[in-house]
Formats: C-alpha cells, sequence, structure tokens
C-alpha cells in the first residue's frame, strides 16, 4: 500500500517523534522513508523584496542549508543503518508549500509529520504547517502530536547533552 514516506523535518525533537510511527509504517510496507528538510526565508522586511531578502540573509541562508543536508544526512544515515531504505533533501521556500511540491516530485503515497500542537488561536495567527499540507495533500497524512515527555524527546535531549560535551 505504501512505497514511499515522506517525513518532513524541522530539526526538532518534536518533530523527529514521528520517525517511530513512520519505521513501523516503512517496515510493513518494505517502504522508502525519505526525509524533507525545509530551508525558509525570514518574514519579509518592511520595504524589502524578494531579492533584497537573499541578498540580506544569503550567508545565512548556505549556513542553514549545510546544517539542514547534514541534519537529514544524519537521520538518514541512522535509518539505513537500522536496515531501511531512506533518504535526506534539502528544499528552499515556503515551509508547506515545499512539502507538498516534494511530495508530488518523489511520488509519496504517505506523508507523516509530527504536529506542535498549538492552539487553535496560534495557529490562525502564525498559520500551521501541518493544517495546510492536511488541506492539499493529495495523499494521506499521518499527523503526531508527541508529548514533551515521549522517549523520542527525551532521547533527541540525551543526543543533544553528549554532542555538547563532546565539543567542549
Amino acid at each position: 500500500m505504501y512505497n514511499r514516506i515522506l517525513v518532513p523535518l524541522d530539526g526538532s525533537a518534536l518533530s523527529e517523534a514521528v520517525l517511530a510511527h513512520a519505521q513501523g509504517i516503512a517496515r510493513r510496507h518494505n517502504a522508502e522513508i525519505c526525509l524533507l528538510r525545509v530551508v525558509g526565508f525570514p518574514a519579509p522586511d518592511a520595504g524589502l523584496s524578494n531579492a533584497d531578502l537573499f541578498l540580506r540573509y544569503s550567508d545565512d541562508i548556505d549556513i542553514l542549508r549545510a546544517e539542514a543536508r547534514t541534519y537529514v544526512g544524519h537521520i538518514a544515515a541512522a535509518l539505513r543503518a537500522d536496515g531501511f531504505d531512506a533518504r535526506g533533501d534539502v528544499r528552499e521556500g515556503p515551509v508547506s508549500d515545499m512539502i507538498l511540491q516534494y511530495a508530488a516530485e518523489i511520488g509519496a503515497n504517505l506523508i507523516a509529520m509530527s504536529t506542535h500542537g498549538r492552539s487553535a488561536s496560534a495557529r490562525w495567527l502564525m498559520g500551521s504547517v501541518a493544517d495546510k499540507v492536511v488541506r492539499a495533500s493529495p495523499a494521506p497524512v499521518l499527523l503526531i502530536r508527541p508529548r514533551p515527555d515521549s522517549a523520542a524527546v527525551k532521547r533527541r535531549r540525551r543526543m543533544q547533552s553528549v554532542v555538547a560535551a563532546h565539543s567542549r
């Protein structure tokens, strides 16, 4: 039923909580797990065009792009080490648009993502990537709302502590 699962990640432990669910589905269906990290531009400042924004933030975008590639590369490598067919990719632009575009490009027949559990008023003010993807995706969307005390979040925090200790 599922042969390609798209898992958008934003770099947070909450977004990674969906990985266990995606792995379970991928294992049952022998599906590929496709990780996506979207690098977005800052919100437009008054009077600045997209070209001006790019020039102003081009050095920052290069750094964010490199960090995003490293991030999805490490997670994809860990998934492959666990026996999964996995790849990671990076796109730039509006997050929900890039998720939907990438899903179409790779022929994803499931999008699995975490929500950040914002209230209705916060979604109205800031918009919700998950809401936009659910409304526009032709493929089914699995949404997971992880608890901050979930095992995946705790594991990520321990890993960050180990990395921080080694980098000192």
